[in-house]
């Protein structure tokens, strides 16, 4: 086992799965309506259990971000540098991701993003986030 590649487990196989799909899901409550992410079996804002997948709309806003240039462990050092950020997802949550396909200089707050997704194994695809437009699955 690779330790830098998540290690999905019977409650997030489903999102990783739809990742390589090419498909964003997140965890929708049927008792108040809202979504959440990371995957959980309840509802992190009312408790309750009654949540399902949904497909969400890829689109998201720079909430923040740091460009990363020196990172000594394995196996990031022949990554430096990349763009560590939080989006805002269009139906809420907020996820820790990479920022590609921008250079550094011309990163803005609030800038409009959409996912794509990056292979890094056979089995894991790993969902990343780009300027809107500009991600290979734009056109979907």
């Amino acid at each position: 086992m690779r330790f830098d590649l998540p290690t999905p487990d019977a409650e997030t196989q489903p999102f990783w799965d739809a990742c390589r799909e090419g498909r964003f899901l997140l965890r929708h409550c049927g008792a108040c309506g809202r979504h959440h992410h990371y995957p959980r079996p309840f509802c992190p804002f009312c408790w309750s259990e009654d949540v399902t997948w949904t497909e969400a709309s890829g689109r998201a806003t720079l909430y923040t971000y740091s460009v990363v240039r020196q990172n000594d462990l394995p196996p990031f050092p022949e990554r430096v540098p990349y763009v560590a950020a939080i989006v805002e997802l269009a139906e809420g949550p907020r996820v820790m991701t990479n920022l590609e396909g921008v250079e550094p200089e011309a990163i803005e707050i609030g800038m409009d993003l959409e996912v794509d997704f990056r292979p890094i194994s056979d089995d894991v695809t790993i969902p990343v986030f780009r300027p809107a437009g500009t991600a290979a699955g734009a056109a979907r």
